[in-house]
């Protein structure tokens, strides 16, 4: 790569690079970060070709797409948890001298849940720690949390690892470092300096982008005191200037975007930067219905996913709008296991003794819960037609099995997943019933597609003849009309036919998950359908968060907290009470969200004050706030 065709700010990067200095890439959305990553990989490999050079970044989707871009036996690419347990995998010793210490260290975050908080944990951990998707302290395994900070604990006490580390890797850079665990971040920049050894850290990434609460956000404790040198680059390559503008204003920090100067920039057209369409729409009624069909979206395609995207906040908020709402209930709103959570809370509140023996309903009773509304939520829970069907399953079996029921509607939705691959790897977060689900629809995907060889890949159906074919596509065709049925019926029907058959991971799943497992049994496929085309992109709706680094031509964003504290679009346009971080945060996802049009951006909110009428003219233009 000749040095003349390297962005300014790259070469600003290999200055401090030369000089030994960590650095800070700074930019913006749309500014072309990757580029410039990949950039600064390559020039890195031709100045020092004998280097191993280590990049993390947050996604495995993220590593793929880097290593299709720069492929050299010196560089590795990976997710931050895989390269971390790489570079400890094989100290076992410490390992579970480390995992041991952190166990029974009443501050840290890493607990047996069947272990007394009292006593103090011991094993010898026979088979060794490993990494694996769930976390099961008695047989040494420690899933994504526990990774990062098993690893923080074990850089901070051991220099040879921070020599190891550094004699093995001369630069090391992190992708989207916004989003990286402050955990990784001590390792990198405090920990492994006790190693006098030299080693280059290099971030990439935008603290505006820093949408997910365990992300580091940004690095000014470092960049203030010269530790890390900043670069930032302003180019902007994908919005059109209305949006770069709004953008500017809504960003805190020092960072200003400007249009690129590169004439076949997507944001460019004739030579000059698009104006693009920006509105600010309110109203009194919130039939969001009627206002698609407004004047305002005229041309708008919200039967194109690739198109237009409608941003909401929560998953709860799209649930009903998507076709998933019962699913979404029976994972974020079973009122048994609110009800079991409310009086584990108390138990430990209280440092209450509980029977061993004790059912579930007996605790129920016997727990002394002092405020009026819990007891009268509780009543209300157990005298609930529908709500006590679900407590009769659970009402008379030993407390201690009730206790480690645990429904989390991350196990649905799983916000990060970033690519089809992703479900069964490493840190994701959904449960194996609905992975098996998840093959099932898969499977019925691919066949429509077309993609005969990956659909053979992934099912255990023989297909060696011409009747193999006819008969594979009847049962495809059988299932596709099964959406009425119950996703007990379709799982069946897709294990007797051989296309998807139930394997060690879904039986156990069954065996360990009964209660989860008959509520979910009984709903209709289709709302699994449902939740399937959402969450692979093919509905116009999306998370506000599930869309950084995404772009469309159209984007509708949906100012509505969903009764979510931590977001306040209120006070983000100067109205309402809340905390400096709620504000923060609230501005952060809205600069996210209306960086993502490279076209057109409407903004609805429902009823605001004048107060917020006003800010939204200040941000948007008189003209473009409009009453529909």
């Amino acid at each position: 790569m000749a040095e003349t065709r390297l962005e300014p700010e790259v070469k600003q990067v290999l200055e401090h690079m030369k000089n030994g200095e960590n650095f800070l890439l700074s930019g913006g959305a749309g500014s072309g970060k990757t580029y410039s990553l990949v950039q600064v990989i390559k020039e890195t490999i031709r100045l020092n070709p004998t280097a191993q050079i280590a990049c993390m970044t947050y996604t495995n989707a993220a590593v793929k797409e880097i290593e299709e871009r720069v492929n050299h036996k010196n560089l590795r690419v990976s997710t931050i948890h895989d390269f971390l347990w790489d570079t400890l995998n094989s100290f076992q010793k410490e390992l579970k001298s480390s995992l041991l210490e952190l166990i029974n260290d009443k501050e840290c975050k890493i607990k047996n849940p069947n272990q007394d908080s009292e006593e103090e944990y011991i094993n010898s951990f026979d088979n060794g720690i490993n990494y694996k998707e769930y976390l099961n302290i008695d047989r040494g395994e420690i899933s994504h949390d526990e990774v990062l900070i098993v690893a923080n604990h074990m850089y901070k006490h051991y220099k040879v690892l921070c020599d190891i580390l550094k004699d093995k890797y001369k630069f090391i850079f992190i992708d989207e470092y916004q989003d990286t665990a402050p955990l990784v971040v001590e390792i990198l920049l405090e920990h492994i300096q006790q190693s006098k050894k030299k080693c280059v850290i290099g971030f990439f990434g935008d603290s505006m982008q820093s949408i997910y609460d365990d992300g580091v956000g940004d690095l000014n404790k470092y960049t203030d005191i010269g530790f890390v040198k900043e670069v930032q680059k302003t180019q902007n390559r994908r919005n059109p200037q209305l949006v770069i503008d709004l953008a500017n204003k809504i960003r805190i920090d020092t960072l200003t975007q400007e249009p690129s100067k590169d004439m076949n920039a997507p944001n460019m057209k004739d030579g000059r930067i698009k104006q693009g369409k920006i509105k600010f729409l309110y109203s009194s009624n919130n039939d969001l219905d009627k206002i698609r069909n407004t004047e305002f979206f005229n041309g708008w395609k919200f039967d194109d996913a690739k198109l237009t995207k409608e941003l909401n906040l929560t998953h709860n908020l799209i649930a009903p709008k998507a076709g998933f709402e019962e699913l979404m209930n029976i994972y974020d709103k079973d009122p048994i296991i609110k009800l079991k959570y409310e009086i584990v809370t108390k138990i430990k509140k209280d440092n209450l003794v509980i029977d061993e023996d004790a059912t579930f309903q007996q605790v129920v009773t016997q727990v002394p819960i002092r405020n009026r509304q819990r007891q009268l939520k509780i009543d209300l829970i157990i005298n609930n037609p529908s709500d006590n069907l679900l407590y009769k399953q659970l009402k008379d079996l030993p407390f201690s099995q009730v206790r480690k029921i645990y429904i989390d509607k991350d196990s649905l939705i799983d916000d990060k997943k970033d690519d089809t691959d992703d479900e069964n790897k490493k840190g994701s977060k959904r449960d194996n019933l609905i992975k098996h689900l998840f093959k099932i629809q898969t499977l019925i995907y691919l066949y429509d597609e077309n993609q005969i060889s990956e659909f053979i890949r992934k099912t255990e159906f023989r297909i060696d003849s011409i009747a193999k074919k006819r008969e594979i596509k009847a049962i495809i065709d059988s299932i596709k009309g099964m959406s009425e049925c119950t996703i007990d019926e379709v799982i069946n029907f897709a294990d007797e036919n051989g296309i998807c058959k139930k394997d060690d991971k879904f039986n156990t799943f069954r065996e360990r998950n009964e209660y989860l497992f008959n509520r979910v049994k009984q709903v209709k496929f289709k709302e699994f359908q449902n939740l399937y085309f959402y969450l692979e992109g093919f509905t116009p709706f999306s998370t506000q968060h599930k869309i950084k680094g995404a772009e469309y031509e159209n984007v509708f964003v949906i100012l509505d907290n969903g009764n979510w504290n931590n977001y306040n679009f209120a006070r983000l346009f100067g109205d309402g009470q809340g905390s400096e971080n709620v504000l923060v945060r609230t501005q952060k996802i809205f600069y996210v969200c209306c960086t993502r049009a490279k076209e057109n951006l409407i903004v609805f909110y429902h009823k605001p004050s004048q107060t917020i009428i006003n800010k939204a003219k200040e941000l948007f233009g008189d003209d473009n706030v409009r009453k529909c």
